[in-house]
């Protein structure tokens, strides 16, 4: 059975990124963006609805209905940011799409980006608010729930909303593959190990950075 997936977050980088993959693979039947603004892509697979609202998808839920994976790439700084407000837009807003996603379709794979040093226990308000995230979403009985942590992100050359500062960092992305292995993966790598978990299921359900170039590889070819 061919994916059908939501993406939350196609604006950034990681869900354009994300979306960019999904579009490409042929074993992705169709892709649903939710976001405040158009994602500024056309495709055949693609269909967008603008909703301002992410605490309250009543007035959407019909647009949401039939749909078997969730690439929840939704995510803000925690600059400038108290823990309050960072768990409102970090943890509340990602359960409330969880919870109303589950509730529609159950049988649905949910991946949810987080980021390296994740830790509900940690020194960092934003790893443990997104740690407390992930323990949250991985209790809700969804068929699947990955956590996906990369660390440094490599940008897919092309695409527009990569951060000026990781185009810079890409420069080096050869010699940080080779020395720092455990913290870096491409958003190539990422967008397809998502795919991949959502089709035939991951190796485990935290996944680090090896575990998403791995996951990810390119010598993967589903659907290529």
């Amino acid at each position: 059975m061919k994916i059908k997936a939501i993406i939350f977050g196609a604006t950034g980088m990681v869900g354009e990124g994300v979306l960019h993959e999904c579009l490409k693979d042929s074993g992705v039947d169709s892709v649903l963006v939710i976001g405040r603004r158009p994602c500024g892509v056309k495709h055949g697979k693609l269909k967008e609805v603008i909703h301002n609202d992410f605490f309250d998808y009543s007035a959407i839920e019909g647009a949401l209905k039939g749909y078997t994976a969730c690439f929840f790439c939704l995510g803000v700084s925690a600059i400038g940011k108290n823990e309050a407000d960072y768990t409102r837009v970090t943890y509340d807003l990602t359960m409330q799409a969880a919870r109303t996603l589950l509730r529609l379709n159950p049988d649905m794979t949910f991946c949810y980006v987080s980021g390296l040093g994740t830790n509900d226990k940690g020194r960092s308000m934003w790893a443990r608010v997104k740690g407390r995230t992930e323990n949250e979403v991985a209790k809700l009985p969804f068929k699947a729930v990955y956590l996906f942590r990369p660390g440094f992100i490599n940008p897919t050359k092309g695409l527009k909303n990569a951060n000026p500062i990781a185009k810079v960092f890409a420069l080096f992305y050869p010699v940080w593959k080779v020395l720092f292995r455990n913290y870096v993966c491409t958003l190539e790598e990422l967008g397809l190990a998502m795919i991949h978990a959502a089709a035939d299921g991951a190796p485990k359900q935290i996944l680090e950075n090896p575990d998403i170039a791995r996951l990810g590889g390119i010598s993967y070819t589903r659907g290529k």
